[in-house]
C-alpha cells in the first residue's frame, strides 16, 4: 500500500505575488506591482512626498468644506491685513480683506489643473516625437530632434513669457505655454530609451510577424519608455509648479480674483516687510507641494527603474 504524500502547505499572498513561477498573466503582474511598492516604500521620504500629494488632492477635492471664508470676497472696513491667529482668520488676511487660508485651499485646485493639464499634453506629445525619431532614424530623425533642440535651446520661463505674451494672460493660455515648453526632455527620454530597444531580438521577432512599424511603435515600443517617462514627468511637476506661479507673479497667469499662489505672492510682495504672512502663507504652500512631487519622483526613480532598484 502505497503512502500519499503530503500535500504542500497552501500559499501565503505575500509568496503567491513573489513567485518566480507565476501561474497568469495577472500573477506576473500584480507580483511586479507588489515588489515596485515594496521598493518604493522602502525610502521613507518618498513615502512623505505621496502623502503630501495625496493631501494636495484630497484638499482639492474636499475645498468647499474645508474653506472657511468665500475665496474671492473680502471686507475691506473690518479684516485688511489681519495678522494669522485673529479670529476666524488662521492665516491672515490680504489687503483686500480676503481670508488666505480659504484661497490657500481654492489655490490647491488651480494648482493641480495646470499640472494634471500640463503633463497630460506635453508627456504623450514627447513620448510620441522621441519614439518616432528613435524608431524612424534617417532625416526624421535629424529634422524632430532639431525641432526639439531648438526649443531647448531657451530658457523655459523665458520661452512660456513668450508664448504668453503672444497668445494673451489667462490660466487656459498659460496652460498651453507650459504645455509647449516642456515636452522636449521627454523626446530626449524616450528617443534614448527607443534607441536602446529597437534593434533588439524582440523587436526583431515581432518584425518576422509580419508587425508594421505603426505597431511596432504603439505596441512594443511605447510601454517600454512609459516608467522612465513617469519618473521625468513627477519630477517635473515641481517645476511646473513653480514656472506657473512665475507667470501668475509676473501678470501672464491666472488673473484677479482666482486665488492662484503666484499671484497671491505678486499682491503681498508690497507688504513683504510689516505684513509678511500675505507673501509668505503661499510660497510656504508652493514649496510644500513642490517638495512633495520631488521626493515622490525621486521614489519613483529608485522603484521604477530596474538599474536603481537592482532588479
Amino acid at each position: 500500500m502505497t503512502v500519499p504524500a503530503n500535500p504542500s502547505p497552501p500559499m501565503s499572498r505575500r509568496e503567491w505575488l513573489l513567485s518566480d513561477r507565476p501561474q497568469s498573466r495577472l500573477q506576473a503582474r500584480l507580483g511586479r506591482t507588489y515588489v515596485t511598492w515594496r521598493q518604493f516604500t522602502a525610502n521613507r521620504l518618498a513615502v512623505v512626498g505621496l502623502l503630501i500629494i495625496v493631501a494636495l488632492l484630497f484638499i482639492a477635492a474636499f475645498a468647499d468644506v474645508l474653506a472657511t471664508h468665500n475665496p474671492v470676497v473680502g471686507d475691506l472696513r473690518n479684516a485688511r491685513l489681519l495678522p494669522p491667529g485673529t479670529g476666524e482668520f488662521w492665516l491672515g488676511s490680504d489687503d483686500q480683506g480676503r481670508d488666505i487660508y480659504s484661497r490657500l485651499i481654492y489655490g490647491s485646485r488651480l494648482t493641480l489643473l495646470v499640472v494634471v493639464l500640463v503633463a497630460v499634453i506635453s508627456a504623450p506629445v514627447g513620448l510620441i516625437v522621441g519614439t518616432v525619431s528613435g524608431y524612424a532614424g534617417g532625416w526624421v530623425d535629424a529634422t524632430l530632434m532639431r525641432i526639439t533642440d531648438i526649443f531647448l535651446a531657451f530658457p523655459k520661463l523665458v520661452l512660456a513669457l513668450a508664448f504668453v505674451a503672444a497668445l494673451g494672460p489667462g490660466i487656459q493660455n498659460a496652460i498651453i505655454a507650459i504645455a509647449i515648453t516642456s515636452w522636449p526632455p521627454y523626446a530626449r527620454i524616450a528617443r534614448a530609451e527607443t534607441l536602446t530597444v529597437r534593434r533588439s531580438d524582440y523587436i526583431s521577432a515581432v518584425k518576422l510577424m509580419g508587425a508594421s512599424p505603426l505597431r511596432i511603435i504603439v505596441r512594443h515600443v511605447m510601454p517600454l519608455c512609459i516608467s522612465s517617462l513617469i519618473v521625468r514627468v513627477t519630477l517635473d511637476m515641481a517645476g511646473i509648479i513653480l514656472t506657473a506661479a512665475g507667470l501668475g507673479f509676473l501678470g501672464l497667469g491666472a488673473q484677479p480674483p482666482l486665488p492662484e499662489w503666484g499671484a497671491m505672492i505678486a499682491s503681498g510682495r508690497r507688504f513683504i516687510l510689516d505684513q509678511w504672512w500675505v507673501a509668505a502663507m503661499p510660497g510656504i504652500a508652493i514649496l510644500i507641494v513642490s517638495l512633495g512631487f520631488n521626493l515622490l519622483g525621486d521614489g519613483l526613480r529608485d522603484a521604477l527603474d530596474p538599474k536603481e532598484s537592482g532588479q
